[in-house]
């Protein structure tokens, strides 16, 4: 036969344990949404109202550095074609609140996006990106991934979004 002791280091480690198991989601009940959606990041929409709406281009500026990602719907995780994801960021040719640092690309059948812009370089801190979905259909979500390091060549931003 088993004795069980309780003492208050066994009970602190069994607490922890218990905590522990509920953070990595064992005691929640299973989700039947599947794929949750993306949260807007803070900071993810500095100097967007401005500039709300950028047009779609092939690329800003002269290029270099590569922003993509992908867009997918919430539940079922589908791909989701043909959303407008725009993209700014501070670059070696210009802040991220100018204009021509702006610019939008449209999702592919894959819901896949990719966009050359000049190379992104610190501002205020570590480099990053900014990236909004703000078409209507679904919410509008902001991202501002970071890079690992200013001499990085591309930066991913990926969206899953919920019906608006």
């Amino acid at each position: 036969m088993t004795t069980l002791i309780l003492n208050r280091r066994n009970l602190l480690a069994a607490g922890g344990a218990v905590l522990a198991a509920g953070a990595s989601g064992l005691l929640l009940p299973a989700s039947a949404q599947g794929v949750a959606p993306t949260v807007s990041m803070p900071g993810g929409a500095n100097n967007y109202h401005a500039h709300k709406g950028a047009p779609i281009v092939q690329r800003i500026g002269k290029g270099g550095f590569v922003m993509s990602g992908t867009v997918r719907r919430a539940g079922d995780g589908a791909p989701l074609e043909g959303q407008r994801i725009q993209i700014w960021a501070h670059t070696i040719e210009g802040r991220e609140e100018d204009a021509r640092s702006h610019g939008a690309t449209l999702t592919d059948k894959n819901g896949a996006f990719r966009l050359e812009m000049p190379q992104i370089i610190p501002i205020f801190g570590q480099p990053h990106g900014h990236l909004a979905y703000d078409s209507g259909e679904f919410k509008t979500v902001f991202l501002r991934p970071f890079m690992r390091s200013a001499k990085d060549t591309s930066l991913e931003g990926h969206f899953v979004l919920q019906p608006a």
